[in-house]
């Protein structure tokens, strides 16, 4: 509904920021050029380009092998945890399957099994990390969702509430006191969005950065 009234107001362009955003905005208009800040999706396997070198359509922007990265949170959590072989997952489904199916194959790997706790709503985040806790795991990973970005203080105060040794893809959840952090430049990200838009505005063809990263 917001995409469909953006593009009866004739925006030049549109930056969706998220999965669903992505998915609502192309789902709305396929000439209007969209800047996309996704950092859970495969834009090829999505079907939203043709190929990272030649895109086509209308969608541009950041994406990020975030499923790798998701994956690799696990190892420094398993390394600061002495003894881990139990870890709570909490992913948000609206993201895809991708980096939930990367870090169970991951902790497979590693002898950790996991607990995946589905996190709709950031009104259930105390409920979810409480049911997490009772399952007596040694540690969290808290995968990629704006759900988890969007409210960093209380993400990483239920973490600390419930002494759960926590990794996240984002900074500002470990520096407003969760306990680790692996993940990009996030407001770096925007800043390179923001140059798309500018150059698309100006007259630029959209396409995506080499390799689909900045």
């Amino acid at each position: 509904m917001l995409a469909a009234e953006l593009v009866r107001g004739g925006v030049k362009v549109i930056i969706a920021v998220s999965p669903p955003a992505v998915r609502a905005a192309r789902a709305t208009t396929d000439k209007i050029p969209i800047v996309a800040v996704d950092l859970e999706t495969d834009p090829v396997a999505s079907g939203w380009v043709t190929s990272l070198g030649h895109p086509g359509g209308n969608v541009t922007g950041l994406f990020l092998d975030f499923p790798d990265f998701s994956a690799k949170c696990l190892q420094p959590l398993t390394e600061s945890v002495a003894g881990l072989s139990h870890v709570g997952v909490l992913w948000d489904p609206a993201g895809g399957p991708r980096q939930l199916d990367s870090i169970e194959a991951a902790a497979a790997s590693l002898g950790v099994t996991t607990h995946v706790m589905k996190v709709d709503r950031v009104v259930d985040l105390e409920k979810i990390f409480e049911d997490v806790s009772r399952e007596r795991v040694g540690g969290i990973v808290l995968l990629s969702s704006p759900i988890f970005i969007g409210s960093p203080q209380l993400v990483a105060d239920l973490a600390l509430k419930d002494r759960l040794p926590s990794i996240t893809l984002f900074t500002e959840i470990a520096r407003k006191g969760g306990m680790l952090a692996y993940g990009p430049d996030l407001p770096g990200l925007y800043r390179q969005a923001a140059v798309l838009t500018h150059k698309i505005l100006h007259g630029a063809t959209a396409r995506l950065p080499a390799g689909g990263q900045p």
